[in-house]
């Protein structure tokens, strides 16, 4: 049963959310492989923590939670990343991610590419490729998949942290691309194109970088999924709101999952939007689901 499960790769940030109330382990490509495991995939985390005390409870964390972290590199020089994060009154993240840290320098060795040679997914998103090491290491990844390998890019515009190339380019290197509802306006402008309505501009991203599939999430009101043939939206769940954080990481893992199952857009935008409001109903990106497991859980959403 154990070679049956698909290797699903997180690549790129791993990081500390440090809230009000403490200290989260998070980073998008942590949060997505964490959600893949328990979905039943094998969750793999290729980032890079520092050599001080937060980089070994990260590992520590990950590990017990069931991730795989044979590939998560430890930086002699640099510290493990952390984010200073607040929630507002609607339940809302804002964040001030540090610089300059560990997963801002991640290297292309050997182990990385046996990795992206037997990998069956990789998501991989914008905020990593905020400097020119680990962007240069994230496009020698891509350029070394196999050519079946399911590539995910989950747009992630945080502060200044992007840029018309980056997305440019990494819409390119994808088959899928997620992105919210704030953020397509704004990409739409950095690429020149007019902003209509969403079913419009998802159509023109598709065509644009040839993509196989477009995702549009919606916060609480659901998602758009667009492909060469169809579309289909989903209304979401009405839940009691945790904090959020997660939550969009979690709708991709339950995307990503059908798509490998070559399920329906309307079954992807269900699975996806489960299990997204599960998280979005905890605490922390990384919620234990109880005996009954995450299927359980997601039941009981909606």
């Amino acid at each position: 049963m154990t070679n049956q499960r698909k290797q699903v790769v997180g690549l790129g940030e791993i990081l500390w959310d440090v809230l009000p109330t403490g200290k989260q382990l998070g980073g998008a490509p942590s949060n997505f492989a964490y959600i893949s495991t328990l979905l039943g995939n094998q969750g793999i985390v290729a980032s890079r923590i520092g050599d001080d005390a937060l980089g070994s409870e990260a590992r520590q964390r990950l590990a017990n939670l069931g991730v795989t972290t044979d590939f998560l590199q430890i930086d002699h020089v640099h510290p493990t990343g952390t984010v200073q994060v607040r929630v507002d009154h609607a339940g809302q993240p804002k964040f001030e991610i540090a610089e300059g840290v560990a997963w801002d320098f991640l290297e292309w060795t050997t182990a990385w590419q046996e990795l992206a040679a037997r990998a069956d997914a990789i998501c991989f998103g914008s905020l990593a490729q905020r400097g020119p090491n680990t962007r240069a290491t994230i496009r020698h990844f891509l350029t070394h998949v196999r050519e079946e390998a399911v590539r995910i890019f989950d747009v992630n515009l945080r502060q200044d942290f992007f840029s018309e190339e980056v997305l440019t380019d990494s819409m390119k290197m994808a088959e899928i691309v997620k992105l919210n509802h704030e953020e397509l306006p704004r990409i739409m402008h950095l690429f020149g194109l007019d902003h209509r309505d969403e079913i419009t501009s998802a159509d023109a991203l598709m065509d644009l970088h040839h993509l196989k599939v477009v995702c549009v999430t919606r916060g609480c009101h659901g998602s758009l999924l667009i492909n060469q043939e169809s579309l289909h939206e989903h209304p979401g769940y009405r839940i009691q709101m945790g904090d959020a954080i997660g939550a969009g990481d979690a709708f991709t893992a339950g995307l990503v999952y059908e798509y490998m199952r070559g399920a329906s857009l309307s079954e992807m935008n269900e699975t996806a939007n489960r299990v997204g409001a599960w998280v979005a109903s905890q605490t922390g990106a990384m919620p234990t689901p109880g005996e009954g497991g995450i299927r359980e859980e997601m039941a009981q959403i909606g």
